[in-house]
């Protein structure tokens, strides 16, 4: 802790002493204390940071999962092949889902590959092209 001393006589201080008992000098302790009070006050005013907010509006992110390596194949195109020619599995054949065609030709005779190759061209002429794509792994023409 440090300790006050007397500018006159060096002599040990006590914290609220207003003149030192040995010499009777005079201390300027209130004065220096004002002093220091109006000065931190004049830094604090100096140092304190502005602080501006600003707000920015988000901007959307698009991410594309489409894969430029995908065949391009054309959604029309695969539509009516479901449509006319859905019994035999030809819309498969196309979009390049061989074993889906080989099992649609096994089952040609049954007729149920031909219902549900009329249901499949519809769904392919009814979707969004983006859905199309990312469903089917092709790119639209």
């Amino acid at each position: 802790m440090a300790e006050n001393k007397c500018p006159q006589c060096g002599a040990p201080l006590d914290p609220q002493a207003t003149e030192c008992k040995f010499c009777g000098e005079k201390l300027a302790v209130q004065q220096a204390a004002q002093q220091f009070q109006q000065q931190s006050q004049q830094y604090q005013q100096q140092v304190q940071p502005q602080v501006v907010i600003q707000q920015v509006a988000p901007q959307p992110v698009y991410y594309s999962a489409i894969n430029p390596a995908w065949p391009v194949k054309s959604k029309v195109v695969a539509g009516i092949l479901a449509l006319l020619l859905g019994g035999l599995g030809v819309h498969k054949f196309y979009l390049g889902k061989i074993g889906m065609g080989i099992l649609y030709l096994l089952f040609c005779w049954t007729g149920i590959p031909a219902i549900i190759g009329f249901i499949e061209g519809i769904i392919y002429l009814c979707s969004n092209d983006e859905n199309f794509q990312l469903k089917h792994h092709v790119r639209i023409e």
